[in-house]
């Protein structure tokens, strides 16, 4: 695919711009969630569509039948502004972190997406929160910071922690701005915390099970068959190819 977009048979990425080659670096879950997110708010500026279209009700949904609700509350982070681009930052920048640990198959990370989007669209209505891609990008930079306690991090320059931090001084300078409790880094934190405790700390402790691991029917989605299954359809065809033939009794 990256042969086809950038045009080129052996020249690789020399004749890409920068912008182009980060886009087509980013893995496929995070490349698309950001590019969506862009297009949305382009969409709103450019008045096609209205905010009010975008966010999520469990009584337009359910009751109206605006199924796209469900997807487009996850997409739109405001109007093109500096806020807009902070946004966009964190997103692909710990979704892609996240993506490549998990693998070069996309499974692993789209399930993971399923189940906090679920999350998400359940506390909606308790926490009056129609928009919902600030708590699902919280919710990857809390798993990443969980997952790399070692990492030191600078905000602003002026202060410098350890990764798991990360999600607090987050929450501390959204308070410190808005005046407010930020009710989407709680979420964030709440839907993240209980992933990571079931794929990093639970399996160690219960003889490696992982109850929040992607279903077969899912991976096979984003994987096929598996190996296993495939090499033993193979072994049975050359088993019964290999099998001598029995000659049919003489008729007399």
């Amino acid at each position: 695919m990256d042969q086809m977009i950038g045009g080129g048979g052996g020249g690789g990425d020399a004749g890409r711009f920068p912008l182009e080659t980060w886009f087509w670096e980013m893995p496929i879950c995070t490349r698309w969630w950001t590019t969506a997110t862009v297009l949305m708010s382009g969409m709103v500026q450019c008045e096609l569509i209205t905010p009010f279209q975008l966010f999520y009700s469990y009584r337009a949904v359910f009751f109206k039948s605006q199924y796209w609700r469900l997807l487009t509350t996850f997409l739109y982070f405001g109007p093109f502004s500096l806020d807009l681009l902070f946004h966009v930052y964190f997103l692909q920048r710990y979704s892609r972190l996240l993506e490549e640990s998990a693998g070069r198959s996309p499974a692993h990370f789209s399930w993971l997406l399923l189940y906090a989007m679920v999350f998400l669209l359940i506390l909606s209505p308790l926490v009056s929160m129609p928009f919902l891609g600030h708590p699902l990008s919280s919710t990857l930079v809390y798993i990443w910071s969980r997952r790399n306690p070692d990492t030191r991090l600078s905000f602003l320059g002026l202060l410098v922690f350890s990764a798991p931090y990360l999600p607090w001084v987050l929450m501390a300078f959204s308070l410190t701005l808005h005046g407010t409790v930020p009710k989407d880094e709680l979420m964030g934190v709440v839907i993240g915390h209980i992933w990571y405790f079931f794929t990093d700390v639970y399996p160690p402790l219960h003889g490696g099970s992982r109850p929040l691991d992607p279903p077969m029917w899912w991976r096979r989605i984003f994987e096929g068959r598996p190996r296993e299954e495939t090499t033993d359809g193979i072994n049975s065809e050359i088993a019964v190819a290999g099998a001598p033939e029995v000659a049919p009794p003489e008729v007399r």
